[in-house]
């Protein structure tokens, strides 16, 4: 429709460079809206290596999905060079099946260590700024968007049907991410801090408080790259920072936002995840959705009290469909040929 819109008003729009901009900019900023439709359904993946094959998007496209998010590690990259890092995006980019999807459907999406350019890196990166902005280019937003003089990729988008609204949160746990404790104990990486630090900084703290609380969708969708409710493992976690755990449960439970589901990646495997806050009338799920390119096959066992069902460690995309109707929300872990690996439903008040 954007692309209709755009070149049956080619000439005019030409002629009137001030309305051609602000005409993009009501197109980007405004809330996506999918006809009466009561159903809808969002795409969602992570750790994508751009030099491996990528067995997923035809079978994606195929699934007719109103929405393809990333995870996080939509490329790896991991270093100081940003010609090199551009030229990363740019191959990803141009993939034959990955071009034709981006033409068809929006593209939402966060960043990981791999495609934020240092492995388990956080706000001590020097080439953040300048990755932000190569980050931006590879999701197509405008050189003027108000998203590039921003520091951090957090964003969200409204997504509008017949039967209610969604509103997809994307957060950022690089840019402000404080530095992590190294873990004492064996086989571990990193170990929960003090009570101190932070995973998403002050200023996207207020703004995240700000979208939960004046917020009247019928669904929320929070997008963290890491892992929100497995909590024992020994690798980056929201759980190692115990401060910001509790912050974001409190402002989950206390704000206005309705049925919050959470999407996280990162870890090369994929696995439902989930918890019964006080508050909330309804299970708390982080859905998290690993391993487009390359997974953990080696996978025998990771401690997890939240894990619902089992762990998939093969090449997996997840599909979460929404019935608005219903408020009922089918989470499905997708593997190659459109094999359903592990499926639940949730319905919601």
């Amino acid at each position: 429709m954007i692309l209709f819109l755009l070149f049956s008003h080619k000439l005019t729009i030409m002629n009137n460079f001030h309305f051609f901009k602000s005409f993009i900019i009501c197109l980007l900023f405004s809330q996506f809206s999918f006809s009466q439709n009561n159903t809808f359904t969002i795409a969602f993946g992570s750790c994508n290596h751009q030099e491996r094959v990528n067995p997923f998007w035809k079978d994606i496209m195929e699934q007719s999905p109103n929405l393809w998010i990333w995870g996080g590690d939509n490329i790896y990259a991991d270093t100081y060079d940003m010609e090199k890092m551009s030229k990363m995006y740019q191959q990803q980019k141009s993939h034959s099946q990955y071009s034709k999807l981006i033409e068809k459907i929006p593209v939402l999406g966060t960043w990981d260590d791999h495609d934020y350019g240092l492995n388990d890196g956080g706000k001590e990166f020097a080439k953040k700024r300048e990755s932000q902005q190569l980050f931006l280019d590879f999701l197509g937003i405008p050189k003027d968007s108000p998203r590039r003089e921003r520091e951090g990729i957090y964003h969200s988008e409204v997504f509008k049907t017949g039967g209610g609204n969604i509103k997809v949160i994307i957060l950022d746990t690089r840019y402000f991410r404080t530095e992590l404790t190294k873990a004492t104990e064996k086989n571990k990486r990193y170990q929960p801090n003090k009570n101190e630090g932070s995973i998403l900084g002050e200023k996207q703290w207020k703004w995240l408080t700000e979208e939960l609380n004046n917020n009247n969708a019928d669904f929320t969708v929070i997008v963290s790259s890491i892992q929100i409710l497995s909590s024992e493992h020994g690798f980056e976690k929201w759980a190692n920072f115990p401060n910001e755990t509790k912050k974001l449960f409190t402002l989950i439970e206390k704000s206005s936002s309705k049925n919050v589901i959470l999407f996280s990646g990162d870890r090369h495997i994929s696995e439902f995840s989930t918890l019964q806050l006080d508050g909330l009338q309804y299970p708390l799920i982080d859905f998290t959705s690993s391993g487009l390119t390359h997974s953990y096959d080696a996978y025998t066992h990771e401690p997890n009290s939240n894990r619902k069902g089992k762990v998939v460690s093969s090449l997996s995309y997840s599909l979460i469909e929404f019935d608005l109707k219903k408020h009922k929300v089918t989470f499905k872990m997708m593997g190659k040929d459109k094999a359903i690996l592990q499926e639940f439903t949730q319905f919601y008040p």
